[in-house]
């Protein structure tokens, strides 16, 4: 058995130490803001401005549609109020033109407790050290062989790990998509009759931030957990 001990050791501290990797460079990577989006994906970058004269061009339509419905052209329809309707639209297209300044302050925001999160101090933290400590733990507490039990234990800390981890990057992805298709959710703001949609897409952007925000907060309590454990693993 002291050959297979050997080998599941050994597979446990190469997992642990694929964590110690994931976990220097993927934490503060992913934040609120965009510099690691457009690293992986360049082409929203040049397509924004598609999308700001997209967004453009559907509130000017929208804009001579009303008013063509206004002046009792199409009788028996429903239209929005003219002035109003002007008013709305020309500050829409303002808000359009300078949706990148905007979304950049939002993200600048929201961006300032997540850096916050990161900062913090924790108990420092060795993954690697992680399959040792099981060891200990499991050879006070049992007799004969332990090195399986630790490796089983240490593959369902690396996944439930990594399944965080993933569940962060998407998060992160889901915003940058949010961020860059933003004018056209802007576009949406200039019709009464489409304003629902609007809100709905600014609720959409406070909950990714938010979410991205507590994925962090989970991911420094579940270090600082592994971290505390290592430090006093018998404590329990």
């Amino acid at each position: 058995m002291g050959i297979l001990d050997g080998i599941v050791e050994w597979i446990a501290d190469q997992v642990m130490n694929v964590l110690d990797l994931i976990t220097t460079s993927v934490l503060g990577t992913l934040g609120c803001n965009m510099d690691t989006f457009l690293r992986y994906f360049p082409a929203a970058k040049t397509m924004y401005d598609i999308f700001v004269a997209t967004a453009i061009g559907l509130v000017l339509l929208n804009l001579i549609w009303q008013l063509f419905k206004n002046f009792g052209l199409i009788a028996g329809v429903e239209a929005e109020e003219p002035i109003k309707l002007v008013i709305r639209s020309v500050i829409f297209i303002v808000l359009i033109y300078y949706c990148e300044d905007i979304t950049d302050m939002v993200l600048a925001i929201g961006g300032t407790p997540y850096s916050w999160i990161l900062g913090s101090d924790l108990p420092p933290l060795d993954f690697a050290d992680f399959n040792s400590v099981i060891l200990t733990v499991l050879g006070v507490v049992a007799n004969g062989s332990v090195a399986i039990i630790a490796l089983i234990l240490v593959l369902i800390l690396a996944w439930n790990y990594i399944k965080l981890l993933f569940e962060a990057a998407e998060r992160y992805i889901l915003l940058g998509v949010i961020i860059f298709t933003a004018p056209i959710a802007f576009a949406t703001g200039a019709s009464q009759s489409t304003s629902n949609i609007f809100k709905s897409w600014c609720r959409m952007l406070g909950g990714q931030i938010f979410l991205l925000i507590m994925n962090a907060w989970c991911l420094r309590l579940f270090t600082s957990m592994v971290g505390s454990f290592l430090a006093n693993p018998l404590s329990l």
